[in-house]
């Protein structure tokens, strides 16, 4: 279905009435637009629509002015502070909270709401081109979000995960992580070098080495998952980084990587975000990307969509020169 901002704009408009995004009844509110862009489906609950159309809306939301997020989020009661049942109070919250009438306050709405659907139908021409490039025959990640502690005695990695299955019967998921480290040669990483921990959704039946750096895992599911439906995992690995790098790369397809990773001090004096490239390259100074900088609690965060199967997405960090030994 073409899909235009038009469109999308005036179902929106109808969509914040009333109580917004929590009003009963809502898959039977929601327009062929905004069905097309959330990707609902026929069958889709009223629990999954909700869930769909508030995770679209804040995704999209997230690239706005912080004054037009706001604005937004509060009018389809979508803020954890203006969860008012009626939409004119959420628009004197607005107000309120922008210190300005409810006159501006509906103003700044309509101007969010309309830059919401640009932003919508730009991400869904995307990932159209995403889907039809990397199409997966078993399952793939929809979102995954990971945290990276440089910081701790022995570093640490917190990865959640939902996953999509694209067939019947997806019992085990096929997971892998690269411990770039020449020093294994091959060789079986252990426990002792990598420890992986399985804190909901799965259990680990199977650990190989996949090269001399890729370590298999193997997770056995609760249950067998059916075409479509959607599973949560979160698990922790535990292990020294042998490179200063840290990169996704995905066997099967991603349509959102979310990355923090959290430096010790002193800080390193120069980050590299990696997009898209090679993964032997992710190690290469001469391999470039976008400059980053951490904050003032030594963080970045970093983002990533429709990740190519086989690329490496991620951060390439370096440290000081520690000088001559003397």
């Amino acid at each position: 279905m073409n899909v235009s901002a038009a469109d999308l704009v005036a179902e929106l408009k109808l969509l914040r009435r009333g109580r917004g995004i929590p009003a009963p009844q809502l898959a039977e509110r929601a327009g062929p637009a905004l069905r097309a862009v959330c990707r609902i489906d026929e069958d889709d609950e009223n629990a999954e629509v909700r869930r769909k159309i508030g995770d679209c809306i804040t995704e999209w939301a997230a690239s706005l002015p912080d004054d037009l997020r706001v604005a937004v989020l509060a009018a389809f009661a979508l803020h954890e502070e203006a969860r008012n049942p009626f939409y004119q109070d959420r628009v004197h919250w607005l107000a309120s909270k922008l210190e300005r009438d409810d006159r501006t306050a509906r103003r700044r709405i309509d101007e969010g709401i309309e830059q919401l659907a640009e932003v919508a139908i730009a991400s869904t021409s995307e990932s159209e081109v995403g889907e039809a490039s990397y199409p997966s025959k078993s399952w793939h990640t929809e979102d995954l979000r990971v945290t990276l502690a440089l910081d701790q005695p022995v570093p640490e990695v917190f990865e959640f995960r939902r996953i999509v299955a694209d067939a019947d019967d997806i019992a085990e998921l096929d997971l892998a992580l690269t411990q770039t480290d020449s020093d294994y040669r091959g060789e079986s990483i252990g426990d002792e070098e990598l420890r992986v921990d399985v804190f909901h959704g799965g259990r680990l039946t199977g650990r190989v080495m996949e090269s001399s750096d890729r370590v298999g895992l193997a997770l056995r599911l609760p249950e067998p998952l059916h075409k479509r439906s959607r599973h949560e995992i979160g698990l922790r690995y535990r292990g020294e980084f042998k490179q200063p790098h840290f990169v996704c790369v995905p066997r099967h397809p991603v349509d959102l990587f979310d990355l923090h990773v959290r430096f010790p001090l002193p800080m390193p004096v120069e980050v590299v975000q990696l997009d898209r490239v090679f993964q032997d390259d992710a190690s290469d100074e001469a391999t470039r990307g976008l400059s980053l900088t951490p904050d003032a609690s030594g963080e970045i965060h970093v983002q990533f969509r429709r990740l190519a199967p086989g690329f490496a997405y991620g951060v390439r960090w370096k440290y000081p020169d520690p000088g001559p030994v003397t």
